[in-house]
C-alpha cells in the first residue's frame, strides 16, 4: 500500500483516479508531489486492470503550481561550493522534476485531466502532458513562470506547441495572462467545458467509461502511435504503425471486435498484461 501525502490514488472498474489532495494549500506542487507522481504512474503502468486515468484535484483550484517556498528553500537558493558542480546538480534536479510530468505523457493508457478554478504554472505543464482535458466554466490556465522571471522548464513550452497555434502560445507565455475556459475551448485546448467541477468530473467519467469499453490493446497502441507521430516525421510514423500492427494484430482483440460488429453485439476485451 502506497503512503501518499500530496495525492490520493484509487482504481475501480478499469479507471484509475489520481487526485491532488491539498486544497488548503491550493494543491501546490510541493516536495511530496514530484516523487509521488512517479510512484503512482509507475503503479498504473504495472496494473493490467487500468484502462484509463482521471487526474483531478480538490478544492477551489486545480493547482497554484510550484510550491515557491519549497522551491526557494531547496532549489533556487542553493549556494556554496564550486559553481559548475552546483549547476550540474541543479540540472539533475530539473530533470527529476521533468520526469514527474513525463510519466503522465508516457503512461500506457489515456489520462484525462479535470480542471476547476486556476491551473497555474506547473499545472499547465501537468495538463499538457495529459491526453484529454475537461474543465469547469470557471477554469483558467496561466503560464505563470514569466511572472516570476523564469522560463517554464518541465514541459509546457515543449508540449503546448502541439496543442495551440504559435501566435497564441507566445502571447500566453510572454504575458502570463489568464487563458479562460471559453477561450481554451474555442482553440481546442480543452475537450469539454462543464457548468461546475462536479459536472466536469461526471463528463470525464463518461469519457473514461467509453475508453474502457474499447480494446485496451488498441487504445494503448493508438496512444503510442499518436505520441510517436507527434515527435517524428510522417514517414517515420507510418513505419512505426506498420511495425506496431504487424505485432499487435496477432492478438485476439481485432477478431473479437469484428465478430461482435457483425453480430451487432458488444465486444468484451481482456485486460492488458501486467
Amino acid at each position: 500500500m502506497m503512503e501518499l501525502k500530496a495525492l490520493t490514488y484509487t482504481v475501480a472498474e478499469g479507471i484509475a483516479r489520481v487526485t491532488l489532495c491539498r486544497p488548503a494549500e491550493l494543491n501546490t506542487m510541493n516536495r511530496d508531489f514530484w516523487p509521488e507522481m512517479i510512484q503512482v504512474f509507475r503503479a498504473i503502468d504495472e496494473d493490467p486492470a487500468v484502462r484509463c486515468v482521471i487526474l483531478a484535484s480538490t478544492g477551489k483550484h486545480f493547482t497554484a503550481g510550484l510550491d515557491l517556498k519549497w522551491a526557494g528553500e531547496n532549489t533556487l537558493a542553493r549556494k556554496g561550493g564550486d559553481l559548475g558542480r552546483q549547476r550540474e546538480a541543479f540540472r539533475r534536479h530539473v530533470k527529476a522534476l521533468q520526469e514527474s510530468i513525463n510519466v503522465v505523457d508516457r503512461c500506457r493508457v489515456p489520462v484525462i485531466a479535470v480542471v476547476q478554478g486556476g491551473c497555474i504554472g506547473g499545472g499547465v505543464d501537468l495538463v499538457t502532458a495529459c491526453d484529454l482535458r475537461v474543465c469547469s466554466q470557471d477554469a483558467f490556465f496561466t503560464i505563470q513562470e514569466v511572472n516570476i522571471a523564469i522560463v517554464a522548464d518541465v514541459g509546457t513550452l515543449q508540449r503546448i506547441p502541439h496543442l495551440l497555434p504559435q501566435g497564441l502560445i507566445r502571447e500566453l507565455a510572454y504575458t502570463g495572462r489568464r487563458f479562460p475556459a471559453a477561450e481554451a475551448a474555442h482553440w481546442g485546448f480543452v475537450n469539454r467545458v462543464a457548468d461546475s467541477h462536479d459536472a466536469a468530473l461526471a463528463a470525464a467519467e463518461s469519457l473514461a467509461r467509453d475508453i474502457c469499453a474499447k480494446s485496451p490493446l488498441a487504445i494503448t497502441g493508438i496512444k503510442q502511435v499518436l505520441n510517436h507521430a507527434r515527435d517524428h516525421s510522417i514517414e517515420d510514423g507510418l513505419e512505426y504503425v506498420a511495425v506496431w500492427n504487424a505485432g499487435m494484430l496477432q492478438g485476439d482483440d481485432a477478431a473479437c471486435a469484428m465478430k461482435a460488429q457483425m453480430a451487432r453485439e458488444t465486444a468484451v476485451f481482456a485486460d492488458l498484461a501486467g
